[in-house]
């Protein structure tokens, strides 16, 4: 049993198509099924059903799956370990981020991480909840920096921080004089919201269903924070948005929810028994050590009371 013939096996497995599993793995589709049928050989087991419509594993396939990914995994991390004793990292890695996280977090993240790993490439794509679980699970994305909770099995998740959600509304809104606006103020209110799929326009209108027992009705949505916070300006309707998008400007307000406000947790995702690069676990291992800075420095001595 060759090496490459279980990570052969594990692209066919993920995919489910011959030809785009060979082209994953740079190779042909000729020699890329003449290894899977060694394998099975070997195994003396028929590991695929191979049909027009797609591949699946059968009963053998599936028993066979979770040890081929351990075996893959202990190889790829013993690589990454001799990789570590010879000193200095180097190489890339992609990292997946909400368009809600990237401009306002990846700044400060990225800067200390760049001056200590010179050698490293980041590459960012901006996507998408849904879409960074796919890019994760098929491994084009080695890590991704998201809001949790996420569904999803073979999964890591390591938490960084909550934030609250904050109310953005136009200084000359009657509101804007509240300290805290409550949500019994906002069933009359026309909202702005990302556009559908984005974790954020779902957290708020789960927000207003949950605390306010009302659906928010909204008058324009967008993909970018900037551009909400534009409309808001206008005076085209209120929003929600995370406390680092918050930023000092003319003409708008920010303002707590209550009675409980908002909140939403970011975090890191990556996907279990997978070879995950030494540089992005350099990266999250950095992340959480300069988050968890921050907020100890951010604590009031009656918070540590």
């Amino acid at each position: 049993m060759e090496l490459h013939q279980i990570r052969y096996f594990l692209a066919v497995a993920r995919i489910g198509n011959f030809s785009r599993a060979a082209r994953e793995c740079h190779v042909s589709q000729p020699s890329l099924s003449q290894q899977i049928m060694k394998l099975e050989d070997e195994l003396g087991e028929v590991l695929f059903h191979r049909q027009p419509q797609g591949t699946t594993l059968t009963d053998a396939g599936r028993l066979f799956a979770p040890h081929a990914e351990r075996i893959a995994a202990e190889v790829e991390e013993a690589q990454r370990r001799v990789q570590e004793s010879r000193g200095g990292v180097r190489g890339r890695f992609v990292l997946g981020v909400l368009p809600t996280i990237a401009p306002y977090l990846l700044p400060t993240l990225l800067e200390p991480f760049a001056s200590d790993y010179p050698e490293v490439e980041v590459v960012v794509q901006e996507e998408i909840t849904p879409h960074l679980l796919e890019g994760v699970q098929s491994g084009e994305i080695d890590v991704a920096l998201l809001s949790l909770p996420v569904a999803g099995a073979g999964l890591e998740r390591v938490e960084l921080f909550h934030e609250e959600l904050l109310l953005v509304l136009p200084r000359s809104h009657p509101l804007a004089r509240k300290k805290r606006v409550e949500m019994a103020d906002l069933p009359k209110e026309k909202f702005i919201l990302m556009q559908e799929g984005h974790c954020l326009s779902d957290q708020a209108l789960e927000f207003c269903h949950a605390r306010g027992d009302f659906s928010p009705r909204v008058s324009c949505r967008s993909a970018q924070v900037e551009t909400l916070l534009a409309l808001v300006k206008a005076g085209l309707g209120l929003s929600i948005i995370p406390e680092m998008a918050a930023k000092l400007g003319e003409g708008i307000a920010y303002r707590s929810l209550g009675p409980v406000p908002p909140r939403r947790k970011v975090g890191f995702v990556w996907r279990s028994h997978r070879f995950q690069p030494i540089a992005a676990a350099k990266f999250v291992e950095r992340a959480v050590e300069l988050v968890g800075a921050q907020e100890s420095g951010n604590r009031s001595p009656e918070g540590n009371e």
